[in-house]
């Protein structure tokens, strides 16, 4: 799920959810027929707790395990309705108290659950390999849980006996504290002074609209933006450094007490990737530096500047063009793009984007950004909040990439196999983007339109690539100092990002002494090791678009079942079988091989105009 928010600095009425057209909202209908099946679900998930609770110290026969991880698979499938029809409802209007209701009832339930069924992994941990493969020789049906079952066995070198993973339990929501602090300050204490916009009026500094003032044309609006908002960091510099240390110390403590080498082997092997994933990411990412830098020196000559600074990244290279695209040119326009992954893609795709998947415009109280989510055994669902231009067309394209993902995985995988990690999450949704990408290239003839579009695909390399390439080396060495038994203090954080920062962007970018705050208002950092997975996602994507479309029927087929695979193997190893192995450094190197070939098109096509 994928949720893109902005604040809104327009006035413009909105209209109640009431006032929509149905026509042009999901149907939440094919979850629950109405609201009052709903609560019957909920009453009955209910008392299911107390069905599997019986098989609490009874999982040592293939039998009765089988019946426990039937019913854990039944509970959740149940689950995921309740929740995502609980949610999506709010959505539609985050002011209407009953939904509001439903989502504390679904959120305190889905707890519940967790608690109830925290024994299940545990206790099959408790038994040998051996007796695991035995069990999966008695009961054929247990082979649709092998992977499950094989994950949870794979990891027991790492599993503590049973007093002392209470304890670690125990412990784990007061480790959560860091981050928990870190949410409050950054979203309800933290307030930013006004910044003054291109018409004289003063307007106060959000973190939505931090990225409008950054692409607004002036460039006083620009650095008057930056500096309020890294100086506001910066005057709680130590403060911060304090509650970024504490979780890197926590990262470090649970990874100590289950023997793992280090804090990034222990979050890496959650989904049993390799670390050299990790270090090819940063050493391939390093060695392609000097075609960054051809683009930072692109850019400033093409917004006519004697020196970058931080603040004239955001702002498009290439002046608006007018590409109005209304919501259903935008249907055809992602159908056309797509054409290369065939038929049968592009009759799915389109059966969802005409039947209830999309809640597609904005009304008063919805939930901002776009998003996909849905529930097992119920088609994917997307919400929009569409406008009619270029970027809105793009993330209808990513949104349905996810949905088909979900779509597909859950038409061949039980529900739990079904789920597929964060590593390939992004992967199909930016697939979709590029290979629209591709075609509207492919197809648009416009020297100013071309521009704009290279524009807007060099961005997304810029900040999905080099930007999490850069906040991904970043942590590492953080990490490794603390395990090395170094402080973490507010100086040394600061120092150590802004000499990064001046390796990444180079001598075209002048290196704002201000940037030595900007790690201290990244919230992934609060979850270890978490973005380089944007990087690496997007380097697939780009790899299979480009596979795709250089191949044709082969790489589709590869790429279908991919999708299909859901979260049946390892993600290394999902990929791997689509044709993009990711314990090879090739597909970094053959994404950012696209990027310099993106340099040189717009370099040649600026030449034209």
């Amino acid at each position: 799920m994928t949720r893109k928010r902005s604040d809104r600095m327009t006035t413009e009425r909105l209209p109640l959810r009431s006032e929509v057209n149905p026509q042009y909202t999901w149907r939440l209908e094919d979850i629950y027929p109405d609201d009052a099946a709903w609560e019957r679900d909920l009453s009955h998930l209910q008392k299911g707790l107390e069905t599997i609770s019986s098989y609490r110290g009874r999982l040592q026969d293939a039998a009765t395990v089988l019946r426990c991880l039937l019913e854990l698979e039944r509970l959740g499938m149940a689950m995921e309705r309740l929740f995502a029809y609980a949610q999506m409802r709010k959505d539609e209007d985050n002011t209407n108290d009953t939904y509001q209701d439903f989502s504390d009832r679904a959120m305190r339930t889905y707890v519940q659950l967790e608690q109830t069924t925290a024994f299940v992994q545990p206790e099959i941990l408790m038994q040998s390999e051996e007796t695991v493969s035995q069990w999966l020789q008695e009961e054929p049906e247990l082979e649709g849980f092998r992977h499950y079952l094989e994950d949870i066995m794979r990891q027991k070198p790492h599993t503590l006996p049973a007093e002392q993973e209470e304890l670690l339990a125990g412990a784990a929501e007061m480790a959560q504290a860091p981050a928990h602090v870190f949410g409050m300050f950054n979203d309800a204490d933290l307030t930013f002074p006004d910044v003054t916009n291109e018409h004289g009026q003063a307007v106060q500094l959000t973190h939505g609209r931090y990225v409008q003032f950054l692409e607004n044309p002036q460039r006083s609006v620009r650095e008057e933006a930056f500096k309020a908002m890294h100086g506001t960091f910066a005057q709680w510099k130590n403060t911060l450094a304090a509650t970024y240390s504490a979780v890197v110390k926590q990262s470090v403590f649970f990874a100590k007490a289950r023997s793992y080498p280090s804090s990034r082997a222990m979050s890496l092997d959650a989904n049993h990737i390799p670390e050299t994933v990790y270090d090819n990411l940063i050493d391939t990412v390093h060695a392609h530096l000097p075609s960054f830098y051809r683009y930072t020196r692109l850019r400033r000559q093409l917004l006519q500047l004697d020196s970058l600074h931080m603040w004239d990244l955001h702002v498009p290279m290439v002046a608006d063009v007018e590409m109005k695209i209304p919501h259903q040119q935008a249907v055809e326009m992602v159908r056309d793009g797509l054409g290369a992954l065939g038929p049968a893609y592009l009759e799915d795709l389109s059966a969802g984007m005409k039947g209830g998947w999309i809640d597609w415009f904005e009304n008063k109280g919805k939930t901002s950004g776009a998003y996909s989510w849905g529930a097992y055994g119920v088609h994917p669902f997307v919400l929009m909040n569409y406008q009619d231009n270029v970027d809105n067309m793009f993330t209808l394209a990513h949104e349905m990439g996810h949905a088909m993902h979900s779509f597909y995985s859950q038409k061949h995988q039980r529900y739990i196999n079904a789920g597929y990690s964060i590593f390939v999450a992004e992967v199909a949704s930016t697939v979709n983007e590029c290979l629209v990408m591709n075609h509207m290239l492919k197809t648009t003839t416009d020297p100013e339109q071309r521009m704009y579009l290279l524009n807007h695909y060099l961005n997304q390399f810029r900040g999905t690539v080099f930007r999490q390439t850069m906040f991904a080396e970043f942590e590492r060495d953080v990490h490794r100092k603390a395990e090395e038994g170094q402080s973490l203090t507010a100086e040394g954080l600061g120092r150590m990002y802004r000499e990064l920062n001046g390796t990444y962007h180079g001598s075209d970018v002048h290196n704002d002494d201000e940037i030595s705050a900007e790690w201290s208002r990244i919230p992934h950092f609060y979850r270890p090791f978490y973005v380089y997975q944007y990087a690496t996602g997007f380097s697939a994507a780009v790899a299979l678009s480009q596979a795709i479309l250089k191949e044709g029927e082969p790489a589709v087929q590869r790429y279908l079942e991919f999708l299909a695979s859901g979260g049946s193997d390892y993600p290394i190893e999902v990929l791997a079988k689509a044709g993009v192995d990711m314990r090879s450094p090739e597909p970094i190197h053959q994404g950012l091989q696209v990027f310099a070939q993106l340099l040189d098109e717009m370099e040649a096509v600026q030449q034209e105009i």
